[in-house]
C-alpha cells in the first residue's frame, strides 16, 4: 500500500497545513504526494514528511493517477474541481460545505458512521467542524437511548474562518492593549477589520457565519441539518446558536440533550468515555486551550437536566483544525486502505 498517490488540495491553507502534518504523523502510505493550491501559491516548495514537494496550480493540475484527493480549498473550488478528480478515478474527501447535504454524497464522522463512507460515488463529505465535535459526544448516547432533540450553543474559534481571521484576532488584541482602560470605561476606538463585521479582539460575536432565513446563520443551520444526516434522524429537533469567540483554536459546544429513554450522568459518562476518539474530563473542565493539537474530543460537565428529568447537559470541545477538519478527512481515507 506504499504506492498510493495522494493529493492535498488547498495545501497552503490553515487546514491543508494540518493535513500535511497528520499524514506524516499517522504514516499514511503514500508513494506520491501532490500539493495543490491557487495560482498565487503555485511553485512554492514545501518540506513534508514525504520529501520536498512543489505546489501545483489547481486550475492546471492533471488529476490522472490520483488515488485519494483531500480537499480543503473552499466550496467554490470543490464544486468546480472535485467532480473532475472523482471522474479521473480519485476518491475525493471534501472538507467544504459544497456536497454535505447532497443526497448522493455520504457525510461522515470517523468513529460515528464509518459505514456511510462505503456507499460513496467518488465524493465523501466532511461535516462542519462544530457539528463534528458535537457528534463525537452525542453519537454514543444516541446509540444507547435514541436522541430526540437538543439545544446547542457553540463557542467557535477564529481559525474556523482561516488564517486571515487568526491574524485579525492577534492584531485587534494588540490594538486594544494600547488603551486597556477603554475596555472598562467605554469609548474604545474601532480597530481595523476585514474578516469579521464587529471586533473579535476581547469580544464575543453572537453571530457566527452568514445570515439565512429566519434570522439564523448558515453555521447554525449546519448544526441542525448535518446532525440529522449523520445520525440518520430526519426529524431531530435542534435549537442552535453559534457564537464566535476570541480563541485561536478549539470549538466548544454546550448541549442539552433529550432521549427516547432516560439517561443518567453516570451512564452518559461511561458511554462517552468508552467510545473511540473522545475523552471525559471529570477532574478539570476541558477548554479550547486543552484541545489544541489533540486528536480526541474532550467532554466535561456531564450533568442531569434541571427541568424535565432524563436529559443530559454537557460541554464538548475539540481542535477544529484536527478532528474538526484535517484529521477526520484522513481518518475517512484510512477506511479505504
Amino acid at each position: 500500500m506504499s504506492d498510493l498517490s495522494v493529493a492535498v488540495v488547498g495545501a497552503t491553507g490553515a487546514v491543508g497545513r494540518v493535513m500535511r502534518d497528520i499524514l506524516s504523523e499517522r504514516s499514511f502510505p503514500i508513494g506520491q504526494l501532490r500539493l495543490m493550491a491557487s495560482e498565487r501559491s503555485a511553485g512554492t516548495v514545501i518540506e513534508t514528511g514525504y520529501g520536498a514537494v512543489e505546489v501545483e496550480d489547481l486550475a492546471k493540475a492533471d488529476p490522472s493517477g490520483i488515488d485519494i484527493a483531500l480537499f480543503s480549498a473552499g466550496g467554490d473550488r470543490s464544486r468546480q474541481y472535485a467532480p473532475k478528480f472523482a471522474e479521473a478515478g480519485a476518491i475525493v474527501i471534501d472538507n467544504s460545505s459544497a456536497f454535505r447535504m447532497d443526497a448522493d454524497v455520504p457525510l461522515v464522522v470517523a468513529d460515528v458512521n464509518n459505514e456511510a463512507a462505503l456507499s460513496h460515488n467518488g465524493i465523501i463529505a466532511n461535516p462542519n467542524c462544530t457539528t463534528m465535535v458535537l457528534m463525537m459526544a452525542v453519537a454514543p448516547l444516541h446509540r444507547a437511548a435514541g436522541l430526540q432533540g437538543m439545544v446547542t450553543t457553540s463557542y467557535q474559534s477564529v481559525s474556523g474562518t482561516g488564517n486571515s481571521a487568526i491574524a485579525e484576532l492577534r492584531d485587534q488584541a494588540e490594538w486594544f492593549a494600547k488603551t486597556p482602560q477603554a475596555l472598562i470605561d467605554g469609548g474604545w476606538e474601532e480597530p481595523d477589520h476585514t474578516v469579521f463585521t464587529r471586533p473579535i479582539g476581547w469580544n464575543v460575536l453572537p453571530f457566527a457565519g452568514n445570515e439565512v432565513d429566519g434570522g439564523y446563520t448558515d453555521e447554525e443551520m449546519k448544526l441542525q441539518n448535518e446532525s440529522r444526516k449523520i445520525l440518520d434522524i430526519p426529524d431531530l429537533l435542534v435549537e442552535p446558536t453559534c457564537v464566535r469567540v476570541p480563541v485561536v483554536v478549539g470549538h466548544g459546544i454546550a448541549a442539552t440533550l433529550w432521549f427516547g429513554d432516560p439517561m443518567s450522568p453516570d451512564e452518559a459518562t461511561k458511554l462517552i468515555d468508552d467510545a473511540p476518539g473522545v475523552q471525559v474530563w471529570s477532574e478539570k473542565t476541558a477548554t479550547p486551550l486543552d484541545s489544541a493539537g489533540m486528536d480526541d474530543v474532550l467532554v466535561s460537565r456531564i450533568r442531569a437536566t434541571l427541568g424535565e428529568s432524563g436529559g443530559i447537559n454537557l460541554w464538548a470541545v475539540g481542535d477544529n483544525l484536527r478532528k474538526g477538519a484535517a484529521l477526520n478527512t484522513i481518518q475517512i481515507a484510512e477506511l479505504f486502505l
